[in-house]
């Protein structure tokens, strides 16, 4: 059952699959119109055939593929290198391990530091993430990317551009902008700057990883919660059309409202979207394994919520869970919500198998 859809279909251009076709209708007022027991009831074998502003059918996935990007090149605290490698030991992953949707497949980790820069080593490993990420979607897996500090997002969503063959849409989930460039940087760490490495602009090394340009389209990227944050990166995101709904704003409106704006957005791009995660967006109260933690971030369920409603969304690519630093966790709490979190993902893969 999907009874989350009514929420983003009001007011919005909807795609209903019959078939191999794909029709475009527009109908406002739509989701007023569907009530929950009409969904559940006469128009239920369709409701998994309706997308938002996207003309991407969800595909048939074969399972869920998570990929490890073991980096912590890109932060001040290097500790969220060691993040994929363990939670992959965790008891949090063994409750979830068996289940025949999920395949752990490669864990990459950031050249060896003694010969190298920090951005070579971060360039070496996004390049090889990209081909991890590109080979899994050729291979009708679903990529899930755990990091690693939010470098790595560069090799992901450069990997998801190549696949599609352009710039796609993306929403960031962050307590930062990470939109630095070197010129902009106060502190120098290249987890600051992935944002702006997709949008085109950074070290040359960390560019054109994916496709000659951007990787990403700024007309249909968000970024959903950021409360810490430099001007220089507010204005670079503004310049690029980038859409930013800040900490006040979800307290105005209510998250509920601003998600299902930020999905809007970012699943019109014609190319579908990709999801992005930092940890350190929620509250480090409940999320207190991160390396940058920020106080008064948001709150557990509604992300877990929002991440449901996404995840059966025609168009979305990938997802990617980064900056999880197991020396900061307690009691395996981040763990345990990283298990959550992929959870949430699960039961649209398998009701797309079930088609």
């Amino acid at each position: 059952m999907l009874p989350y859809l009514p929420e983003y279909l009001h007011g919005m251009s909807v795609f209903s699959v019959c078939g191999d076709r794909v029709a475009m209708m527009y109908k406002k007022g739509l989701g007023k119109f569907w009530s929950r027991g009409v969904i559940n009831g006469i128009f239920r074998p369709l409701v998994w055939k309706v997308g938002v502003m996207s003309p991407f059918a969800p595909k048939k996935c074969s399972r869920v593929r998570i990929i490890g990007a073991a980096s912590g090149v890109g932060a001040q605290d290097a500790g969220c290198e060691d993040g994929p490698v363990a939670f992959h030991h965790s008891q949090a992953w063994n409750q979830i391990a068996h289940n025949p949707l999920l395949d752990w497949g490669k864990t990459l980790f950031a050249a060896d530091g003694e010969s190298h820069s920090r951005a070579a080593r971060i360039a070496d490993l996004c390049h090889h993430l990209a081909d991890e990420v590109a080979l899994a979607l050729a291979e009708n897996a679903f990529p899930l990317v755990i990091g690693g500090d939010h470098s790595i997002a560069i090799g992901t969503w450069s990997g998801v551009a190549r696949f599609v063959g352009e710039p796609l849409g993306l929403l960031w989930i962050d307590a930062h902008l990470d939109s630095h460039t070197p010129e902009t940087t106060y502190s120098g760490a290249i987890h600051g700057m992935p944002l702006a490495c997709l949008l085109g602009r950074g070290d040359k090394r960390l560019l054109n990883i994916g496709l000659p340009g951007v990787q990403i389209s700024a007309a249909h990227t968000v970024v959903l919660g950021p409360r810490s944050y430099e001007a220089e990166e507010m204005a670079f995101l503004k310049e690029q059309g980038v859409r930013i709904i800040e900490r006040e704003e979800i307290l105005r409106r209510g998250f509920a409202d601003c998600a299902r704006e930020a999905m809007s957005i970012a699943a019109g791009a014609p190319a579908g979207f990709g999801v992005t995660l930092d940890l350190d967006a929620l509250d480090p109260e409940l999320a207190p394994g991160v390396g940058s933690p920020e106080p008064d971030g948001l709150g557990v369920a509604e992300v877990r919520n929002a991440l449901r409603r996404m995840s059966g969304m025609p168009g979305l690519h990938a997802l990617e869970i980064v900056e999880y630093n197991p020396d900061r966790d307690r009691h395996g709490v981040t763990a345990e919500l990283i298990s959550d979190l992929i959870g949430e993902v699960l039961p649209a893969v398998a009701y797309r198998n079930e088609k």
